[in-house]
């Protein structure tokens, strides 16, 4: 046992199992920066007009005024996409 730490854990131990920890971080923040990425509204067939009576207003997705959460741009609140969810 060191005399400078007394419960015996040395200084390089403690520098590995934080170097361990960032490194975990570091290879999960890009998994994080993909999963924020939307859509685009091609992909989604988003349109601008509504659809059988739905429509991003009435969706749990949409974000007021003129947002998405899954789809991105400027989104109509009387637009339609394939991504449609009603709200509860």
């Amino acid at each position: 046992m060191n005399k400078h730490e007394p419960d015996g854990t040395s200084r390089r131990v403690l520098l590995q199992g934080g170097l361990g920890i960032l490194a975990v971080a570091a290879a999960a923040t890009p998994l994080r920066a993909h999963a924020q990425e939307k859509l685009a509204q091609n992909i989604v067939q988003y349109q601008e007009t509504p659809k059988d009576g739905a429509m991003c207003s009435t969706c749990v997705n949409f974000v007021a005024p003129d947002a998405c959460k899954i789809v991105e741009g400027k989104i109509n609140p009387n637009g339609w996409c394939v991504a449609y969810a009603p709200k509860g």
